[in-house]
């Protein structure tokens, strides 16, 4: 292999070859840490990261930046909530928290592209009144208490003997792979991300393409808000707050490996698992909680410092 081919492969896989490194080292150091349950664990907790860092990653395709997911993906859950504790079926709730996220995501559509504001701005707006709206429905105060066994199956149940929150995250990992490689939809998508004057000047309708982008961000904050809500039966108003920084983390790191420099299905996927891993690990070790701040710091820097041409163009392009 001359210089040439392993730098490119160094570039493409080298991050997830170091995750293979550490997952060894925890095997090896972090006692429990190969135990079936503990690895299950480990997923089941990285799924609700991993599907909003999916959902980020589908704005950020479209040379947008969501910063709004997490406070919306907490509106959702105190929606999907409310309508559980004042008698309405699962179905009225899970359609309201999904609704709630497309809603939002429509919003941040709009104000970039027709109100013309940089998806920066916009979305931290959103975000804002996400927040407002989240505290206004509950008044501060968690939903808690007796919650539908049938909406509790949601994120607590099996399908197929899978626990369900790995088969949801499975399923939508699909759907998102082949939204992008399989549909016209997907190859728009990353047309107008790659190259928006070129996409609009091919016929593409850029405005409506950045539209959807953002709006499937909203439907994944949706989604993580009704699992997350089903799996722990509680929902306050701030939810998703501690999920902003991992699922970023997990999109920025995902995209120094298998397709460097682009934000890609699996490796949101392998950023989600790293990060995941890292934190049980040192959990397993007896490390202090701080050192994975400290660390995910770190991730996100050398994250950006690789990606940072394709940020800037994402934050501030109108």
């Amino acid at each position: 292999m001359n210089s040439t081919v392993f730098k490119t492969w160094l570039g493409r896989y080298g991050t997830c070859v170091a995750g293979l490194l550490l997952f060894a080292f925890f095997a090896v150091f972090a006692p429990n840490f190969l135990a079936v349950q503990n690895l299950s664990n480990i997923i089941k907790q990285i799924s609700f990261m991993a599907i909003l860092g999916l959902g980020f990653s589908l704005a950020f395709l479209v040379a947008e930046l969501d910063l709004s997911f997490a406070n919306v993906c907490s509106l959702c859950a105190v929606c999907t909530g409310w309508f559980i504790h004042h008698g309405h079926g699962p179905e009225i709730a899970v359609l309201a928290g999904l609704l709630v996220g497309v809603g939002a995501g429509l919003l941040n559509g709009i104000l970039v592209t027709v109100v013309r504001v940089p998806s920066l701005i916009a979305t931290l707006a959103t975000a804002s009144i996400a927040n407002g709206f989240s505290f206004m429905v509950t008044q501060g105060v968690a939903f808690v208490g007796q919650w539908d066994s049938r909406f509790l199956w949601i994120g607590r149940g099996d399908v197929f003997g899978i626990p369900a929150l790995i088969f949801w995250l499975v399923l939508l990992s699909v759907l998102a792979l082949f939204l992008l490689k399989q549909t016209r939809l997907g190859f728009r998508m990353l047309a107008v991300g790659e190259a928006t004057e070129a996409a609009r000047l091919a016929g593409i309708n850029v405005r409506a393409i950045k539209i959807i982008g953002l709006a499937l961000s909203g439907l994944a904050a949706g989604i993580t808000a009704v699992l997350m809500t089903s799996s722990l039966a509680s929902a306050s108003p701030n939810s998703a707050a501690d999920l902003m920084l991992t699922a970023i983390a997990a999109v920025l790191l995902g995209m120094t490996m298998f397709e460097p420099g682009r934000a890609n299905v699996l490796g949101t996927l392998f950023g989600a698992v790293i990060i995941g891993m890292l934190g049980n690990g040192l959990i397993l070790m007896g490390m202090e909680y701080y050192f994975q701040d400290i660390l995910l710091g770190i991730i996100i820097v050398m994250s950006v410092a690789f990606s940072s041409s394709v940020l800037k163009k994402a934050a501030f392009s109108i």
